[in-house]
């Protein structure tokens, strides 16, 4: 008899595994303890889905390429080298998750929680992150060229030598944010907070910075080469060595700040 529960719990096993495919239509489904380490979920529906770390559910280096994640919690989920590309996991929850070397390149995370999420090295190129909230997030070394992060929250987000080329931080919160490094060639940040962020030795070539808050910035060393700095707030900003040919100051208030 438990000969035969064992083949019947086998068979149950082999069956899940199958149902784990290209295509497999998973919508709120549990998968607690389930592992899906290196598996292809390519297109899969996972919408509302749970695969949160306390289920147990592993996703380290899973193809979830084109996947519907909408309002999937995968809070605490290892999805470390994963790939998520095109992937919409759209008001989904990635709190704390890891999503180290993963690529998210063109995914759909509007409004998305990744609060203290590990994102280090990954790849979020084209990616939509519009109301999406990274608050204490890592992005180290990220690749956010050319993403939405439109109204975004990155307040204390670690983006040491990231590429936000090109990106739109349009009324983003970038506060005490580390922005060491980055880039921020042709960035949008119009009406962007970046009160009390380091900016040290980052590019800001061209970058829209109207009406954006630099109250205690630190933009030491940074490039400002044709920026647009007007109506901008950079009260108490320390700006030495920083390069400013060519940027428009008009409006923009100076008072306390370091310019030597």
């Amino acid at each position: 008899m438990s000969l035969l529960l064992a083949r019947v719990r086998t068979l149950a096993v082999a069956t899940s595994a199958l149902a784990l495919a290209t295509g497999a239509v998973l919508a709120g489904a549990s998968l607690s303890g389930a592992s899906l380490t290196g598996a292809s979920l390519t297109g899969a529906d996972l919408a509302g889905a749970s695969l949160t770390k306390k289920s147990g559910a592993s996703l380290t280096g899973t193809s979830l390429t084109g996947a519907s994640l909408t309002g999937a919690s995968l809070t605490g989920a290892s999805l470390t080298g994963a790939s998520l590309t095109g992937s919409a996991p759209t008001g989904a929850s990635l709190t704390g998750a890891s999503l180290t070397g993963a690529s998210l390149t063109g995914a759909s995370l509007t409004g998305a929680s990744l609060t203290g999420a590990s994102l280090t090295g990954a790849s979020l190129t084209g990616a939509s992150l519009t109301g999406a909230s990274l608050t204490g997030a890592s992005l180290t070394g990220a690749s956010l060229t050319g993403a939405s992060l439109t109204g975004a929250s990155l307040t204390g987000a670690s983006l040491t030598g990231a590429s936000l080329t090109g990106a739109s931080l349009t009324g983003a919160s970038v506060t005490g944010a580390s922005l060491t490094g980055a880039s921020l060639t042709g960035a949008s940040l119009t009406g962007a907070s970046l009160t009390g962020a380091s900016l040290t030795g980052a590019s800001l070539t061209g970058a829209s910075l109207t009406g954006a808050s630099l109250t205690g910035a630190s933009p030491t060393g940074a490039s400002l080469t044709g920026a647009s700095l007007t109506g901008a707030s950079l009260t108490g900003a320390s700006l030495t060595g920083a390069s400013l040919t060519g940027a428009s100051l008009t409006g923009a208030s100076l008072t306390g700040a370091s310019l030597s």
